[in-house]
């Protein structure tokens, strides 16, 4: 489409919001409570990579860039698109920006997505940029727009000075003493090249970024997204908590954001609303210096968007911080990210209906989703009420997150007030022993009944390894469920509808004893006849990584010392912390360094194979000398409470009374076994692997399946 008349549309645009009448402060504040609780549905975010990569060789148009992620948006239950226009790196943008930097670069200079390429230059030769073109899209349709910044995003910690990234502005380059860390030396918490908001000019170019938005473009809101990343000030990257000082700083920021948003809406003759998404616990939030209750009693807040890549309560948590403060509020649903999930997936559409259930059920005022792009996605359709999923198939998990704010904040997954379950984060089964957890349903099983719909509804427990299936009961809510049917490794029990609640449900399993003739099952056992299968993960290899089946075994080699460069496969085995466990592994070593490495959430370690010897890692005088590379060995090791003791080919070798704990709570519930890590090198031949995680059995995951029949077909 020729350039003058899409000019002529952002003209238009423009012309008419300064063109209407200017408004009293009293009475835009009136408009702008009104506006905060209108209907958002689902406020839909896009993190700006259709115009960052776009299809090489595809024909550029403004119809044809919509096309990739906003066009299809219209007329489903999307009421807001939330666009951002990269900030990634801090001070980079894909708008045509005065005070920050234009991200002109293309990624396949730097070895990044190839086959697209970054059409922001070309957006705005054309006379109107990505974000302009999305905001006038979503006028034309009934819906708002928002602008979008990530206020301290990370991506470009992949850059070193000898390997520059894509997204490491020069602002970064320029002003290295603008950043909580450096290059070569990684922060222990967060992330070194987060901007630190303690220097007066890093607040004030945010400020002048979010000023030149909402000066220059038609938008209803902005989304001041505190989630990407956490690390905001260089003590809490080093382990410490946020001063007053420094959180006072953020809320005076706030401020003078809200003034500003204030004055400008005054002259258009319309609010322009701010919205946050944050942490949802005012405790950790508090740690690394964002004083969100102090914002919401400043009135510096109109949406209150939670959670990300962890979650430390239920909605109602934020539904009641929100209603408190006279702010809406807005759950956020981003993609599941755990790892090792086999038979049920949290991002399938029934996992996606649960969770928007429990969130409506719980008060909120919509839905808020992250790293959703497709605009084809037949969610968008109906997550937007509970009306609209009432009587769909649906799967209920007890958790859907697996990020550790301890990361971010030392010592803040204890912070963490509902249950955990989920591959990484099994429920050790103890003989003998009823082992509870909860679980939300925010289903009304009655309203689809009215409408002639009948549901049937499955408790579905992983259970890896277990010989006999009745040897595990379950009761739901005190009413025990009906016998199991295994499927692979899980065991389906049917469950009486009437006994489910509205609301928070009480599982309890109880694993009766195996037969006394019965040998100890391996949960863990895989033998390299192929490459290792669901519920084991691993990262991607390239090209200086390799694994390779062989008549002997699974090679497994790390060639390689560039940042990400090693190969482990993980399996979410379920240890208790505190409790016993034991592996072993058949495995020859060829070279450098491998390792098998075991933890429960609390702590963990790594049983190192060189050449010359076997070595615990965090107990360094802990080690056998052996010559692993003449043969295959079988390595033993069993864990009771903080004692470790090795057996190799059968014959004890070392005792390591309390060496167990010494590693930190760095370790996922988890084993896992390869090569290296990025900065050495490593090669061995894996013959199997073997595990038992917990006394006696784990539940690895659990899913709550729902779905409903006619009532007479």
């Amino acid at each position: 489409m020729p350039r003058r008349f899409w000019t002529m549309t952002v003209l238009v645009s423009i012309a008419t919001a300064a063109t209407a009448a200017p408004l009293g402060l009293d009475e835009l504040r009136a408009q702008r409570h009104d506006l905060a609780f209108r209907q958002r549905r689902i406020m839909a975010n896009n993190d700006g990579c259709d115009a960052l990569y776009y299809p090489r060789d595809a024909e550029l148009t403004p119809q044809a860039f919509l096309d990739q992620r906003t066009t299809a948006l219209a007329g489903t239950q999307v009421d807001c698109i939330s666009y951002c226009t990269i900030s990634s790196g801090f001070s980079f943008f894909t708008h045509d920006t005065k005070v920050g930097t234009v991200l002109t670069r293309q990624g396949a200079d730097y070895g990044i997505q190839p086959a697209k390429r970054n059409v922001t230059g070309e957006l705005i030769a054309q006379g109107a940029d990505c974000l302009k073109l999305v905001v006038d899209y979503a006028h034309q349709h009934g819906m708002e727009a928002f602008w979008a910044m990530r206020m301290n995003d990370t991506h470009d910690v992949a850059h070193r000075p000898d390997q520059p990234f894509l997204l490491f502005p020069p602002l970064k380059a320029e002003h290295p003493e603008w950043l909580v860390g450096e290059p070569t030396k990684r922060t222990p918490f967060g992330r070194w090249s987060s901007v630190n908001y303690a220097v007066p000019e890093i607040r004030d170019l945010a400020f002048r970024y979010i000023e030149e938005v909402c000066t220059n473009y038609d938008v209803d809101g902005i989304e001041l997204d505190y989630f990407r990343h956490l690390c905001y000030f260089p003590e809490t990257a080093q382990g410490g908590q946020a001063s007053p000082e420094e959180r006072a700083m953020l809320s005076e920021f706030m401020r003078r954001v809200r003034a500003m948003t204030e004055a400008v809406g005054c002259r258009r003759g319309r609010p322009i609303l701010v919205a946050i998404r944050v942490p949802d616990s005012t405790e950790f939030s508090q740690g690394i210096g964002l004083d969100v209750e102090q914002w919401l009693k400043d009135g510096t807040v109109d949406l209150l968007i939670t959670t990300g890549y962890f979650r430390f309560h239920d909605w109602d948590w934020t539904v009641a911080l929100a209603r408190q403060y006279g702010v809406a509020a807005y759950a956020g649903l981003s993609e599941s990210r755990i790892r090792g999930e086999t038979r049920f997936r949290r991002n399938s559409a029934p996992g996606y209906r649960a969770r928007a259930t429990n969130a409506w059920f719980a008060g909120v005022h919509g839905l808020y989703t992250f790293n959703q792009f497709s605009p084809r996605w037949p969610q968008w359709q109906e997550i937007g009420s509970l009306e609209a999923l009432q009587g769909t198939e649906k799967l209920y998990f007890v958790s859907s997150r697996d990020g550790r704010p301890g990361s971010y904040l030392k010592d803040s997954d204890s912070l963490r007030a509902i249950p955990s379950l989920m591959p990484g984060h099994g429920l050790p089964l103890k003989t003998g022993e009823e082992t509870t957890v909860t679980l939300l349903v925010g289903e009304d099983l009655a309203a689809p009944r009215q409408a002639g719909l009948v549901p049937t509804v499955t408790a579905c427990v992983e259970v890896p390894g277990l010989g006999d299936p009745q040897r595990l009961s379950l009761r739901v809510n005190g009413q025990l469920a009906g016998l199991p049917v295994r499927t692979k490794n899980w065991l389906d029990f049917p469950v009486d509808p009437a006994c489910l609640k509205q609301g928070t449900n009480q599982l309890a399993f109880t694993l009766a004893p195996a037969p006394a003739d019965q040998a100890p099952d391996w949960p863990v056992d895989y033998v390299a006849s192929a490459l290792p299968q669901g519920p084991w993960t691993s990262e991607r290899t390239s090209a200086q990584v390799v694994r390779e089946l062989r008549d002997d075994g699974l090679l497994i080699a790390d060639r390689g010392t560039a940042p990400g460069q090693y190969l482990y496969y993980h399996y979410p085995w379920g240890k208790e912390p505190g409790g016993k466990a034991v592996f072993e592994v058949e495995v020859k070593v060829i070279s450098g360094v491998n390792a098998v490495i075991f933890g429960d959430g609390a702590t963990g370690d790594r049983l190192r194979l060189y050449p010359d010897r076997v070595q615990l890692y965090h107990s360094g005088d802990q080690r056998v000398d052996l010559d692993t590379t003449d043969r295959f060995h079988t390595y033993r090791l069993e864990i009771d409470g903080q004692d470790l003791t090795l057996a190799i080919d059968g014959e004890p070798r070392l005792v390591a009374k309390g060496a167990y704990g010494k590693g930190g709570s760095a370790y996922r519930n988890e084993i896992s076994f390869g090569a290296a890590n990025s900065p050495e090198v490593g090669e061995a031949v894996w013959k199997a692997v073997r595990a038992r995680g917990g006394d006696s059995a784990s539940c690895n995951d659990f899913a709550l399946h729902i779905q409903y029949a006619p009532a007479n077909p």
